[in-house]
């Protein structure tokens, strides 16, 4: 691989591990996604704040592989996605981890078996002194060490979000993706869960896009935001910027 793409922000360079230009997307008369440019850089959380069907969903899927965008280009560490052989891209979604909305634990696994599981099937680990190990370690990290042997129904929608989390930053990944993490929780569990993808990027050097319409979460999460709105992008800056916007439709978010 190439270098890591830098570019210029505030009179600084910071490396861009995902880079986005042009990018559209459409199903069937739909234009889901149109002109997006954007970059992640290293060790950031970007959040990209916007109301349900706005696009934001879509050009994360983009970003794995799981769509294919119309135009444009997705570049992650310097490759780009769409011309990836099939294993260069499993390759690559080792590096990046997705926490969906649901969390997508395994019902018939405890939570140490949920963990387990992409420990031997994704890394191929074998050494069961290694694997607990790196149980212990994920769920101190997460704040659950006696959840461990519990099953995905004895746990509450909170603790849910955090197993999910663990099992995902399990692998070490160095991009994550949340899916509007806060979904579903009360404002107590919500702050929680900001409060954990905060540590995350601090403890495991995360760089980070945090899909969401939840301003509380974006407060807490932001180092730079975006807001989406009709497929576009339609405002950039800190969360103080975006707050003391003058766009009616961003200040909006606020209110």
């Amino acid at each position: 691989m190439s270098n890591t793409t830098k570019s210029k922000i505030k009179g600084g360079e910071q490396e861009a591990v995902i880079k986005i230009n042009g990018l559209a997307k459409s199903f069937g008369a739909n234009e889901v996604l149109k002109d997006i440019n954007l970059e992640l850089h290293k060790e950031e959380n970007l959040v990209i704040l916007g109301k349900s069907g706005t696009g934001k969903s879509v050009t994360i899927k983009c970003i794995v592989g799981l769509l294919t965008q119309d135009k444009g280009n997705v570049t992650v560490f310097d490759e780009e996605v769409d011309k990836l052989s099939e294993d260069d891209l499993k390759a690559l979604r080792i590096r990046i981890g997705f926490l969906f909305q649901s969390g997508a634990l395994y019902d018939s696994m405890t939570v140490r078996e949920n963990l387990e599981f992409p420990l031997r099937r994704v890394l191929k680990l074998k050494d069961k002194n290694d694997i607990d190990k790196r149980i212990e370690e994920i769920l101190e990290g997460v704040g659950l060490p006696d959840a461990i042997d519990k099953m995905p129904s004895e746990l509450s929608g909170g603790m849910r979000k955090r197993i999910g989390l663990a099992r995902t930053m399990i692998l070490k990944p160095e991009i994550m993706l949340y899916d509007e993490p806060t979904t579903g929780l009360d404002p107590i569990t919500s702050k929680e869960i900001s409060e954990l993808i905060q540590s995350m990027k601090k403890n495991y050097h995360v760089s980070s896009i945090i899909i969401t319409h939840d301003i509380a979460c974006a407060k807490i999460t932001a180092d730079r935001m975006l807001v989406m709105d009709s497929g576009k992008i339609i405002a950039e800056g800190s969360f103080d910027e975006l707050e003391n916007s003058k766009e009616k439709l961003v200040n909006s978010f606020f209110k």
